[in-house]
């Protein structure tokens, strides 16, 4: 069992500047910080920033950004890129640092990501991993808390701070055994995503892409639908509000179908009321209606036949990314997922699969699956790639 040890210290709430400037003196000579942040989003674009949760060696403690207002010391101390900041499934509280200071702190180490490549599910979450690991049980509840509301409580406060009383020894034991099995690299690899800003970057352009239901339509529809997309995030982003209440998807893709050219024609779809015709129909009609200069043949959709053999061979590389997940111990998703797939397909030369380690371990299957040089059959009643 890994030691749980090295951040049992007693807690502090710090909602004070003295008392925010001696926690940063104490972290000053930590090698690495445990980050976690509790934030809301249900009524906002934008995450809103309630609290932030630290550990290192020396200090365990709860900054209350509310109360405090003015974080330069402790963000002076999460940026310095001497010091290794540690998350769990960091990309929501890295795009927090991101919207609040157009930058992101590096260097970084993420135990989900850390735990896919050593087994674990892709998707493992903190408190499973922890008792995996370090063999440690946290206690539940808490999870829908308020946590702009104050005073946050004894138990709230308990709950939020074993986010990352344990974040440093889990750190500690999963780089070990990456080390012990040589795939730190390729959690390096696996990192620089993580940090660029283009992941949290959100172009309205590429809105699109995050509609459930676009892949169902025709490319015309698509056309619209990507207009359509653009036109709600920059709204979204413009009134700071949930995507989903400027339009939901769903409707969204019924209009890029239907292409109602007028405001009439618009307020006979369900789910469109007075108000937002008032307030949006005339934009989202003259989308609609906006000429394209895109070839008209590229609309003809693709045959149902073709779809079904692209589907098919999908499947198989499916299979043959199963086959190889489990032979090096790891998770299917994080080896290759059936996006990754599908760029693959559309582009070989450029796709990730024949970078960096998956290059190693299943690009080169891929290609020479492709190629008709490897084929999946069945050995002693078990599938292999030969």
């Amino acid at each position: 069992m890994a030691s749980a040890k090295s951040t049992d210290f007693t807690p502090k709430y710090i909602d004070a500047p003295g008392e925010l400037e001696r926690l940063c003196q104490t972290l000053a000579s930590s090698p690495w910080l445990a980050i976690d942040t509790e934030f809301l989003r249900e009524s906002t674009y934008y995450p809103k920033f309630c609290l932030l949760q630290i550990a290192g060696e020396g200090a365990l403690a709860c900054v209350d950004p509310l109360r405090l207002g003015d974080l330069r010391p402790l963000w002076q101390l999460i940026y310095r890129p001497d010091k290794l900041k540690v998350f769990h499934a960091g990309r929501q509280d890295l795009e927090i640092f991101y919207h609040l200071h157009g930058q992101l702190p590096a260097p970084v180490f993420d135990t989900q990501l850390a735990a896919s490549l050593l087994g674990y599910s892709e998707q493992i979450g903190y408190a499973q991993l922890v008792a995996e690991v370090l063999e440690v049980t946290l206690a539940k509840g808490h999870s829908r808390t308020n946590w702009q509301k104050r005073p946050l409580d004894a138990e709230q406060i308990r709950y939020a701070i074993d986010d990352v009383r344990y974040l440093g020894p889990l750190y500690l034991a999963l780089r070990h055994r990456l080390e012990q099995l040589g795939r730190l690299a390729w959690l390096e690899q696996e990192l620089k995503a993580l940090i660029d800003p283009a992941t949290y970057a959100n172009p309205p352009a590429e809105a699109w892409r995050r509609i459930k239901g676009a892949t169902q339509l025709n490319r015309r529809q698509l056309r619209i639908l990507k207009r359509l997309a653009a036109w709600r995030e920059e709204t979204a982003m413009a009134s700071d509000q949930p995507r989903g209440w400027v339009i939901k998807d769903e409707l969204l893709c019924q209009i890029a179908k239907l292409q109602p050219q007028t405001p009439e024609a618009l307020a006979r779809l369900r789910g469109i009321d007075a108000k937002f015709l008032h307030r949006y129909g005339a934009a989202i009609c003259q989308l609609i209606a906006q000429p394209s200069a895109e070839d008209p043949e590229a609309d003809v959709p693709h045959s149902k036949a073709r779809v079904a053999e692209q589907e098919a061979l999908l499947d198989l590389l499916c299979a043959l990314v199963r086959l190889q997940a489990a032979k090096h111990g790891l998770s299917p998703a994080r080896l290759a997922s059936r996006k990754d797939l599908e760029r693959f397909l559309a582009c070989p030369e450029d796709s990730t699969l024949c970078q960096g380690w998956r290059g190693e371990l299943i690009g080169k299957e891929l290609l020479a699956f492709l190629a008709g040089q490897k084929r999946l059959q069945i050995e002693h009643g078990r599938p292999c790639l030969q």
